[in-house]
């Protein structure tokens, strides 16, 4: 009898301690539960917008887009703006299209700039919101319901960059000036944006002044081109970061694309030094796609007879061209210089246009302030060089 009582005791006791174990355990189940809810509905909710950067990008893309489906000598002004108030950042397009033609013209440039820019904001998720503009055509690009991008586009009466400054008939020889090497002298920038000409200023990217320079460029309405590192033979002072043959596709794309962010809402590129880099067939074949895909043009600045730059740059699509006169200031001396732009000149004359190549010597400045009013006088066309690129 005393087997029997103490295994019932036993039992008692073993049922008692099951029953409190499952009890902590349900409670224990029951606050994972509860645990697990709470930090799903404390989780931090994804951005509904993207990052500031990412939108500069994409206006970039959106402004080289619009220069390669708007009609030759129409204005596109880019403002990159700060964030808003929500967070949110909506950068701006101006698009003025200068059309002599007639209405119907007109229509079908306005139709087939939208579709250009379209193109760019569907692959990059956004979506496309038409308003109503008492003059032209307003349209906003967002994600995620937020309004990224605000886009006006509209017709205009055609003026000069600066009053007074060269024009010449529309069938007149054509030259263009590349100002190359801005981004470290702020002071060299404004001796150029003192010049009463359609210069075209190339700047080198991650220099301390080159974000600044290109949008105060923007903001007097000059052309900006990023005058992108390449690899030369002599390897003669180069910068940082530069592209190399022997790059893959990716870093290509990646250095191109670092580069672009430095220096904002360039319609072109052409190269810095290069004379190994531009003689790389590999290299440039892996280079063009990327300025074809972002709608940029190229001018093959020719720092070497062995460049296969400009024909690449062909076979894939890419509108370019290259410089076709000796450099400006291999000389940096105002005699020199005068006598190089009097065979850019000529040059432009002899054969219907001419790109010339120079850079913000003092000597420079000085030769380009004698000799370019001469331009009109010899009926020569001072233009941007989008102008000169097929």
């Amino acid at each position: 009898m005393a087997f029997w009582g103490a295994l019932k005791a036993s039992y008692s006791s073993f049922s008692t301690d099951t029953q409190a174990n499952l009890d902590r355990l349900s409670a224990f189940v029951v606050f994972l539960f509860f645990l697990g809810w709470a930090a799903a509905g404390c989780k931090k909710p994804e951005p509904a917008h993207p990052a500031p950067a990412k939108i500069h990008a994409i206006t970039r893309e959106l402004a080289a887009a619009a220069k390669w489906a708007a009609p030759t000598g129409s204005e596109i002004r880019v403002a990159f703006q700060a964030p808003g108030a929500n967070g949110g950042v909506t950068d701006r397009l101006n698009i003025t299209l200068f059309s002599t033609g007639a209405d119907s013209a007109t229509r079908t440039q306005v139709a087939k700039l939208q579709q250009s820019l379209s193109s760019v904001a569907t692959r990059h998720g956004l979506t496309e919101e038409p308003s109503e503009s008492r003059e032209g055509v307003l349209l906003f690009f967002l994600k995620s319901g937020v309004r990224t991008h605000a886009i006006h586009i509209h017709a205009g009466a055609k003026a000069s960059l600066h009053a007074g400054g060269p024009s010449g008939p529309p069938s007149a020889p054509r030259l263009a000036i590349i100002a190359d090497d801005l981004g470290s002298d702020r002071a060299a920038a404004e001796a150029i944006f003192a010049l009463p000409y359609p210069l075209t200023i190339s700047i080198l990217p991650n220099h301390e002044h080159s974000t600044e320079i290109a949008s105060e460029a923007h903001r007097r309405g000059y052309q900006v081109m990023l005058h992108l590192p390449m690899q030369s033979i002599a390897n003669e002072t180069p910068e940082a970061q530069e592209l190399r043959p022997g790059m893959p596709a990716t870093e290509v794309s990646a250095l191109v694309e670092q580069f672009l962010q430095s220096v904002p809402g360039v319609v072109g590129i052409n190269n810095h030094q290069g004379s190994q880099a531009t003689s790389d067939p590999e290299l440039m074949d892996e280079l063009m796609p990327v300025l074809r895909d972002r709608h940029l043009f190229y001018v093959d600045s020719r720092t070497t007879a062995a460049t296969v730059a400009f024909d690449t740059a062909q076979s894939f699509g890419v509108r370019s061209a290259f410089r076709n006169v000796p450099f400006l200031d291999d000389v940096a001396e105002v005699a020199a210089v005068r006598k190089q732009l009097e065979l850019a000149l000529r040059g432009a004359r002899e054969k219907g246009e001419a790109i010339a190549i120079g850079h913000p010597h003092p000597a420079t400045l000085q030769a380009l302030r004698e000799i370019l009013p001469r331009a009109q006088a010899q009926g020569i066309r001072l233009v941007f060089v989008s102008e000169l690129v097929h």
